[in-house]
């Protein structure tokens, strides 16, 4: 619903100087996933230089999205390796946004993403028939289906209701599968095409193997989520947000981050998926701060500032990720109406913790207590605390969140390190 509404006039006072009116407004779409882990081992390489390669492509490219060789070849030494072409400046007040795409890119093949064309045969071979063996998902908009195109690629089939396709959330269709078509990063589930032949509307994105990170926390896939992995995959879905609100054509807030809408790879790396609540943020330009809407989202993550007011912004995002990692540190889901009372709001109960010092006891019981885990833990809620302020002015930008991860991850892998020397000499 776009903020003209007059139902979400009247209960929005703010609309006019300083906000921008509501053109996008998202049905929702599913989230999808399925198991299946497997894992290489990387080569011998010389410790000496991988320690200096990884250092300098560090410092030189610790917040430059992967180009799309990256992409290929990715790894946890390549993770931060310098792109072939600089990246843009994200955009300051008064300036325009150029594209980004081919920098940012997580393309496999040289398609502009959403550039295949489909058509019904094709999606009925790819899904046999829609079979419910081939189904792996279900949401709002409707099911997800794993297909095979013809030239072996796996894909992500959404498939959307049949009671969704009226006038008015076909728009909402439209609107959805253009923005998808203007992103594309190595941490963005990628976007492939649509179908509409009569009653159906078909979105075909990639598809992500290993299920979703709220189930790896959930210990749904057997293994526990160890402490790095769950640093890398905050990292990756901070380049992700960042990417979003700094370096698309427009920015756009994704209004639904959450564990069920992060998509894990075999390796364990995260990719964003399901833009059905997206929208385009204000126009900085014009002078807009804010973009005013009517409240979408999922209950536990979203924004209190943006619930009261009616006004979204990219700091909504900024605390849904606050939320995350307070999920990622716990293992908890926001909201656990089965546990005591002061422990049923999760990000409450872990805030309270940490400013009574006592930061540790809020840590997920599956991991192990070590000197870097310790300090990892204290800076991450701290970090959380701040992503959760009440006052969007007082939220730090997604970059800024990545830096911070990233510094975070740095100093825990240097503890674990002299942890597991110090443990090997106690046994020589």
């Amino acid at each position: 619903m776009t903020s003209s509404n007059s139902s979400s006039r009247s209960r929005n006072p703010s609309f006019g100087v300083g906000s921008t009116p509501d053109p996008f407004a998202y049905s929702a779409t599913s989230t999808y996933s399925e198991s299946s882990v497997s894992r290489k081992s990387g080569s011998a390489r010389n410790p000496i230089k991988v320690v200096v390669r990884y250092i300098v492509g560090a410092f030189v490219a610790c917040f430059t999205p992967p180009d799309s060789e990256g992409y290929k070849k990715f790894g946890v030494s390549d993770e931060f390796r310098a792109p072939s072409v600089a990246p843009k400046m994200p955009r300051t007040n008064g300036e325009r946004r150029g594209s980004n795409r081919a920098i940012y890119s997580n393309s496999t093949r040289e398609k502009v993403p959403g550039s295949m064309k489909f058509t019904m045969e094709e999606i009925l071979k790819a899904t046999r028939n829609f079979s419910p063996a081939f189904r792996i998902g279900q949401g709002g908009f409707g099911t997800v289906y794993k297909g095979r195109l013809d030239d072996g690629t796996f894909v992500a089939i959404k498939r959307a209701k049949k009671s969704v396709c009226d006038k008015h959330l076909g728009v909402e269709f439209q609107s959805e599968i253009t923005t998808l078509a203007q992103v594309e990063h190595l941490h963005l589930v990628k976007y492939y095409g649509y179908l509409e032949h009569g009653d159906e509307r078909i979105v075909v994105v990639e598809y992500v193997p290993n299920g979703t990170l709220r189930e790896h926390l959930d210990g749904v896939h057997g293994k526990v989520l160890e402490l790095v992995a769950r640093l890398d995959i905050a990292i990756d879905v901070a380049h992700a947000i960042t990417y979003l609100h700094m370096y698309t054509d427009h920015p756009i807030i994704h209004r639904d981050i959450k564990s069920s809408n992060i998509l894990l790879t075999e390796k364990l790396r995260a990719k964003v998926t399901d833009f059905g609540f997206a929208r385009l943020a204000a126009d900085i330009d014009s002078g807009a701060t804010h973009v005013s809407t009517q409240v979408k989202g999922t209950a536990g993550y979203l924004d209190p500032e943006y619930l009261r007011t009616y006004q979204l912004t990219e700091k909504s995002d900024v605390y849904s990720f606050g939320v995350l990692l307070v999920e990622l540190v716990t293992g908890r889901r926001p909201i656990e109406p089965k546990r005591e009372l002061r422990e049923r709001i999760t990000t409450k109960w872990a805030m309270e913790m940490f400013n009574d010092g006592a930061a540790i006891s809020a840590l997920d019981a599956r991991l192990k207590l070590t000197m870097g885990t310790n300090l990892a833990i204290e800076k991450i809620l701290e970090l959380a605390l701040q992503c959760l302020a009440p006052c969007r002015h007082n939220r730090p930008g997604m970059r800024k969140c990545g830096e911070i991860l990233w510094s975070i991850r740095k100093d825990y892998r240097e503890l674990s390190a002299m942890d597991l020397r110090s443990y090997s000499s106690n046994f020589q």
